[in-house]
């Protein structure tokens, strides 16, 4: 998928877990196939997962991050009233593998999809009240800051043209474009909330249409409050979207500035993805044809 990216296989694992977690040596060691795009994935056992940077960086700035992730974790699953990953430990590179990793405990559950729960007002509900609960975790001060989704909508625009311009033979482009325009100059909320900024399907977890768990927590923190209405784009149909809003009082500045994050996240996914990452490809047009269906 990434021209920087790592690769390791179980016979790595296993040599890293027997030399620097011994207590876990007899577990059983096999890879998960997803389509997660930041980390390999490693059962051990039943109950934990192993998580391998899949992408060249420095190692001591990872270390300093899986660090920071796994503070936020704990408060993330301290509160999202939903299973979500805690931090069990974290490893050093070795063995070929040149980053720092990590083990969190396993959350059962099928990984959601745009249709498995697109209908469903149950679950609707949940990911309302999770987005609820999280909202309502003390900020504690903090504030955004960065780079990434959930700050000001401009600050995304040279990134959105790029994408623009790599989906013109992919996708129709112009109709995507006036979404944008109407919708980046919206008014941002001075007061920011906790979310999980990046509620994405591969996240969210479900079961027997309800929600069952949510992954990746390690971006918790303060964000623009629209930014996890994304969830809705991505996974539900237009009436189940609608009981979310509801669920959660949204105004329509707010609604819409949640439709902007989304469209900022899916027009990146196809021409990315299109020939490494199928599913994730489809997640991008998938949310991209919910917009354009609400918004031309």
């Amino acid at each position: 998928m990434h021209d920087d990216q790592l690769e390791l296989d179980v016979t790595i694992v296993n040599a890293l877990i027997n030399v620097q977690f011994p207590r876990w040596r007899t577990l059983p060691v096999r890879r998960i196939a997803t389509a997660g795009t930041v980390n390999a994935l490693f059962r051990l056992g039943e109950s934990l997962v192993a998580r391998f940077p899949l992408r060249t960086r420095d190692p001591e700035h990872v270390e300093t991050e899986l660090r920071r992730e796994a503070t936020v974790l704990a408060e993330l699953a301290d509160h999202a009233g939903v299973p979500a990953p805690r931090p069990k430990a974290l490893g050093r590179p070795g063995h070929g593998y040149p980053l720092p990793w990590a083990v969190q405990t396993w959350i059962p559950g099928e990984v959601a999809t745009p249709t498995s729960v697109a209908g469903s007002t149950a679950f609707a509900e949940d990911l309302a009240g999770l987005i609820g609960r999280l909202r309502a975790v003390d900020t504690r001060g903090r504030f955004f800051t960065g780079t990434g989704r959930g700050g000001e909508l401009p600050d995304h625009d040279a990134w959105v043209e790029t994408c623009f311009e790599r989906s013109e033979p992919l996708l129709d482009v112009p109709p995507l474009r006036r979404i944008w325009a109407q919708l980046r100059t919206l008014p941002r909320p001075t007061t920011d909330v906790m979310s999980h900024t990046d509620l994405i399907p591969g996240n969210i977890l479900a079961s027997n249409g309800r929600l069952a768990g949510i992954l990746d927590g390690g971006g918790f923190g303060p964000a623009d409050p629209a930014l996890d209405l994304v969830a809705g784009w991505h996974l539900l149909d237009a009436p189940a979207r609608e009981v979310l809003r509801t669920e959660l009082a949204c105004g329509d500045i707010e609604w819409d500035r949640g439709a902007a994050w989304a469209l900022q996240q899916a027009i990146g996914l196809v021409w990315y993805y299109n020939d490494t990452n199928p599913v994730m490809a489809h997640l991008g047009r998938s949310t991209l044809a919910r917009l354009a269906a609400t918004y031309t």
